[in-house]
Order: structure tokens, then C-alpha cells, then sequence
């Protein structure tokens, strides 16, 4: 990988946010959830296509604090416009594991 510089880092705007809602998306040509997460105040519900289905079921997102990237262009997933993307690491398998604070910490308070 580049080495990029720290104001490099800093045009990404990654935010903390809370899984307000989240369906599964069957249409997806991989298996993946639509999750719209709560960014508080001044961004608001923004939503996404996640291919997060080995380690969460829709059900298990509700009211998680999640990571994103809120400022990259929405992207059209499908017949679905994602906003975000939420980050995650790969387990021991390879699956997706979702990136979250292990505090409690509000609604839109950005990564730095």
C-alpha cells in the first residue's frame, strides 16, 4: 500500500453511528443486509448494503454503534442506493466483522 500523509487521512470522514433499522436484501448478488444507521444531529439516518450475513442476522444490528465512512458519493448496490460504508475486518475466515467503540460514545462523533 501508499503511504499517504496524515491530511491525506483526514478527508476521511468516518463517524460513529447507531443501527436504527435493518432488513435482509435477498436481491443482492451476495448475501447482505440493508442497515440504516442514526448519525445524530446534522447527518442524520444514512443508510447501507452490508455483506455482513455470516456473523449478523438483521435482528442482532439493532441498536449497535457501528463505524462508517460518511463521505464518500452514494453508490447504487442492486435497486438499493448505499451512503455509507460501515467498516468491518475480516475474522479468521474471512467474514466480515464489524468495526464498533467498546464505550458508549455519541451519535456522530467522528473518528480521529
Amino acid at each position: 500500500m501508499a503511504e499517504i500523509t496524515f491530511d491525506d487521512f483526514m478527508k476521511l470522514d468516518i463517524r460513529a453511528g447507531v443501527v436504527t433499522h435493518a432488513e435482509p436484501y435477498p436481491e443482492a448478488r451476495k448475501p447482505a443486509i440493508k442497515v440504516w444507521v442514526d448519525f445524530g444531529e446534522g447527518l442524520g439516518v444514512k443508510k447501507s448494503s452490508a455483506q455482513i450475513t455470516v456473523n449478523y442476522t438483521p435482528e442482532s444490528l439493532i441498536g449497535k454503534t457501528v463505524m462508517a465512512v460518511v463521505n464518500f458519493p452514494p453508490r447504487q448496490i442492486g435497486k438499493f442506493m448505499s451512503e455509507i460504508l460501515v467498516l468491518g475486518v475480516p475474522d479468521v475466515g474471512g467474514e466480515v466483522v464489524l468495526l464498533r467503540p467498546d464505550l458508549d460514545v455519541p451519535k456522530g462523533g467522528r473518528l480521529f
